[in-house]
């Protein structure tokens, strides 16, 4: 089973147990997150496609971590001018684990069942 998630703008296609780096989202890590924004969902034999969203599906995921990317360096060169930029930029993430991937039909499983 799989889902097409969109998270912070960006679109993720994610299936349970999947570690993501999305990017920065506020909560601290070991936080729950409910990812209600669904815009397909597949389990195997069946496609459901929202428009634009597929209404009662969820996909949970907990924060692992947050962190910085590695340095991506850019540049300006004039030639024949002795005119040079240079700047450097890191971008924030959030490291996400999936976990279940349900929909309004199905129910999760309590300790006494």
């Amino acid at each position: 089973m799989f889902a097409v998630v969109k998270v912070a703008g960006f679109q993720y296609r994610v299936e349970k147990g999947q570690v993501l780096r999305v990017p920065l989202l506020a909560g601290k890590e070991g936080d729950a997150l409910r990812l209600e924004e669904v815009l397909l969902l597949s389990d195997g034999s069946a496609v459901q496609v929202g428009r634009p969203g597929i209404e009662g599906a969820v996909v949970s995921a907990e924060i692992l971590s947050h962190g910085r990317t590695a340095k991506t360096v850019a540049g300006v060169f004039k030639r024949r001018r002795k005119y040079r930029r240079k700047w450097g930029f890191r971008q924030d993430f959030t490291e996400i684990r999936i976990g279940d991937i349900t929909t309004q039909g199905s129910r999760k499983k309590t300790n006494e069942e």
